[in-house]
C-alpha cells in the first residue's frame, strides 16, 4: 500500500505518493501520466514524517535555496533505462539545462554503444515519476525549444525561469504537421 498528501506549490498542486519511508512519486495533480507507474491503492496520509520532509525540502526550493536531491529519499519505479535516464537527470545543476541529444549521448555511452535515440530518452524524460525534485524541466530540444513538459510549457517556464535559467534564449516549440 502506498500513502499520499498534497502540496500547493506557486505553479501547482501536487500529490506525493510515499511507500512510507521513500518517495515513489510526485506529480502535478491532472499531470500527463498522473501516477501511472502506480498499481497499488494509495490512501491518503498526511502526518507521515517523510512527507514533512519532502514538503519542508520543496518550501527550501520555492523559497529560492538550492536544496540537494540526496537530502531525500526517491525510490521511482521504472525500467533499467528510464532509472539511468533520471540518474543523469539528478545531475544536472540548478540554473543550468540540457538536452535529450546530450543525455542520449551519456546513456549510449552508459551501455557502451554508438549512439542513442533522444526520443526514446524523451520518453523516459517524460515519463519521470517525482516531477521537480528529479528536474525533468531542465531538458529543451537541441535548438533551445521547450518540447514538452507533462505539467504544461507555461509551468516549465516558471521552474527554469525560479532557477535562474536566461530563459530569452529558449523557445516553444511549434507543431508542424504534414498533410
Amino acid at each position: 500500500m502506498f500513502y499520499s498528501t498534497k502540496y500547493l506549490s506557486p505553479v501547482g498542486e501536487y500529490m506525493i505518493v510515499s511507500d512510507g519511508e521513500n518517495i515513489i512519486g510526485m506529480w502535478m495533480v491532472g499531470q500527463k501520466y498522473f501516477a501511472k507507474n502506480i498499481k497499488e491503492d494509495i490512501v491518503e496520509r498526511v502526518e507521515l514524517p517523510i512527507f514533512t520532509v519532502v514538503k519542508n525540502w520543496l518550501d527550501r526550493y520555492f523559497s529560492g535555496e538550492k536544496p540537494a536531491i540526496f537530502e531525500l529519499p526517491l525510490v521511482p519505479k521504472g525500467s533499467e533505462f528510464q532509472q539511468n535516464v533520471w540518474d543523469i537527470l539528478c545531475k544536472i545543476s540548478y540554473g543550468e539545462v540540457t538536452t535529450y541529444g546530450a543525455i542520449a549521448r551519456n546513456i549510449a555511452s552508459l551501455y557502451g554503444k554508438s549512439r542513442m535515440s533522444a526520443q526514446a530518452v524523451g520518453g523516459a524524460v517524460g515519463h519521470n515519476p517525482i516531477s521537480i525534485i528529479i528536474p525533468c524541466h531542465r531538458v529543451v530540444g537541441y535548438d533551445g525549444s521547450l518540447t514538452g513538459y507533462a505539467g504544461g510549457i507555461d509551468v516549465k517556464l516558471k521552474l527554469l525561469e525560479h532557477e535562474g535559467v536566461d530563459i530569452s534564449t529558449l523557445s516553444i516549440q511549434k507543431k508542424q504537421y504534414r498533410g
